[in-house]
């Protein structure tokens, strides 16, 4: 586990990056964007991507995002057009940086965010798809900037998302406050149709996994692109797991990433 700075913008920005014993040349490379007010190094045990990491001999990468001004919390700006930090071009840059470093992939490097990161991945997929190549989200959506923006996404890339349908914080319907710029997209099934549009993606599956558990798979798209969409009756705001869900998000995320 390496704990690292990485100036951007003229700001020392920190990371924290797990590196299985003997990863191979050109192996995959996961970013993983914190919560709203979480720190990177805690993050590292609630996500608990390590230990599939060491099995798959993947690189994961912990970013740390800024302190709001308003709250004293760390954050990802997530598509905000008033925010003045460039996280997407500290992301892009980090990632750039890793890859020549360690000699990871290019081409199978991505990206993972759980609600406030989720923003963030979003933001990613729109506006740097070339170095991110897939994008999941926990309990995450767009910024009503970034929904609206979407048309300038210069190409798709494949999205997993989980949402709570009782989720409160970040409603699945797409109710969330337009104050401070975070709500203002429309609800979650009309923004994974949109991905699964985008990806040109013409089967839509439906899985069968638990009654709580409602499944969607967006297939045979452009590449073999696909979009996976897992809605959590009786879930709210929280990384789903085997015990609070019937769902084990963090084999999910690297089934998803697996593919491409």
């Amino acid at each position: 586990m390496y704990h690292a700075i990485y100036n951007h913008d003229d700001l020392d920005r920190t990371y924290v990056l797990y590196k299985p014993v003997n990863l191979p040349e050109n192996a995959p490379l996961v970013f993983v964007l914190h919560s709203y007010g979480r720190y990177a190094k805690d993050h590292v045990q609630s996500l608990q991507l390590d230990s599939i990491a060491e099995a798959n001999k993947f690189a994961v990468c912990y970013p740390q995002g800024t302190i709001d001004v308003n709250t004293g919390k760390p954050y990802w700006t997530g598509g905000l057009p008033s925010s003045k930090i460039d996280d997407v071009g500290f992301l892009t840059g980090l990632a750039k940086h890793l890859q020549t470093k360690y000699n990871l992939d290019p081409n199978r490097t991505f990206v993972c965010g759980i609600s406030n990161g989720g923003f963030m991945g979003y933001t990613l997929a729109c506006e740097s798809p070339d170095v991110f190549k897939a994008l999941a989200s926990v309990t995450g959506t767009m910024t009503g900037h970034i929904w609206e923006n979407r048309n300038s996404t210069p190409h798709p890339i494949p999205v997993l998302q989980i949402s709570g349908m009782t989720d409160t914080v970040v409603p699945i319907d797409g109710s969330m406050s337009t104050e401070f710029g975070w709500g203002g997209a429309p609800h979650m099934d009309t923004i994974m149709d949109y991905w699964g549009e985008f990806n040109g993606c013409n089967q839509v599956d439906t899985l069968s996994i638990a009654p709580n558990i409602h499944a969607y798979r967006y297939t045979k798209g452009l590449n073999d692109n696909e979009v996976w969409y897992y809605k959590l009756e009786g879930f709210g705001h929280d990384l789903p797991t085997l015990d609070n869900s019937g769902l084990n998000a963090n084999e999910l995320i690297w089934q998803f990433f697996s593919r491409f």
